[in-house]
């Protein structure tokens, strides 16, 4: 996702639809190598991600996070307002805006390092997110994962995972584990776990499961094991090419894989674009 260079007030105006979904989590730019060796800078973070496409899909969502007021941030703001989604602190921060490097492999996933010391969306507490929740009165989802679920950042989204999980909102956690982040692996697996215990709807990858070492014979196997861990009721299982599960508490299992063949070429905010699709359906009703 890539987008020209504009200031977030060039974005168009839309009739904005009710706010169904908060999300929370960082938003950054990936520095993306190309083969013959330059970076493509691309807007994103798993949760801004999320975020833009569910307000593609129509979805009235509100992006709980600031953004800065640097070049970076102008463009991911414009991002945002481009898909119709609300910004819950629309005044820009000095705060710089995060940075990842990732280099793709042969199969089009990415290995990344970050940097994301002092910046933007890391200035919020829980307090700022809990306030900003209760003042939507049809809020039913929120939604968070990836890096927000870092130890270092858990005075921030713990407590407000538990209070929106107590007033009775949908929790949607997306575990996508990024162990380069961090230096405290074990802290940072502590920490997921814990935010996973608040969510209805899980999402992990089969990376995932191995970040986590949880154990199985299979991913499917390791997938439910993941699931009796937590109070989820669902839990959706992506397997890149072998396409997805989602599997409920009660032991339904349903898998969707795309018939048609599919060349890859990169596989960055696949993960994101799905969970999206799934909270968009979930939206909808049990008709979809």
């Amino acid at each position: 996702m890539v987008f020209p260079i504009q200031s977030a007030s060039s974005a168009p105006a839309h009739t904005a639809p009710r706010l169904r979904v908060a999300t929370a989590g960082e938003a950054l730019f990936d520095l993306i190598e190309e083969p013959d060796g330059r970076l493509k800078p691309c807007a994103g973070g798993a949760v801004y991600n999320l975020t833009r496409a569910l307000g593609l899909q129509g979805v009235g969502t509100l992006y709980l996070n600031p953004l800065s007021g640097d070049l970076l941030g102008r463009q991911l703001a414009h991002g945002l307002l481009e898909a119709g989604v609300t910004l819950a602190a629309p005044t820009p921060v000095r705060a710089p805006s995060a940075l990842a490097l990732a280099a793709l492999d042969a199969e089009g996933k990415a290995s990344y390092s970050f940097y994301r010391d002092g910046v933007a969306d890391r200035q919020v507490t829980a307090a700022a997110l809990t306030a900003a929740c209760a003042a939507l009165p049809e809020l039913q989802v929120v939604a968070t994962g990836c890096l927000a679920l870092v130890a270092q950042d858990a005075a921030i989204y713990q407590p407000w995972l538990a209070a929106q999980r107590a007033a009775g909102r949908m929790v949607v956690v997306d575990a996508n584990l990024r162990l380069s982040a961090v230096d405290d692996a074990e802290a940072y697996r502590a920490n997921v776990m814990s935010a996973l215990q608040h969510a209805h709807l899980i999402k992990v990858s089969d990376d995932d499961l191995d970040a986590l070492a949880v154990p199985g014979a299979n991913a499917l196997e390791r997938a439910n094991c993941l699931q009796q861990q937590t109070q989820a009721q669902w839990l959706a299982l992506t397997l890149g090419p072998e396409g997805a599960w989602l599997l409920q508490r009660d032991g339904l299992a349903v898998h969707a894989r795309e018939e048609a063949p599919i060349t890859v070429v990169d596989t960055v905010g696949a993960g994101d674009c799905f969970l999206a699709g799934l909270i968009t359906a979930w939206l909808a009703g049990p008709e979809r």
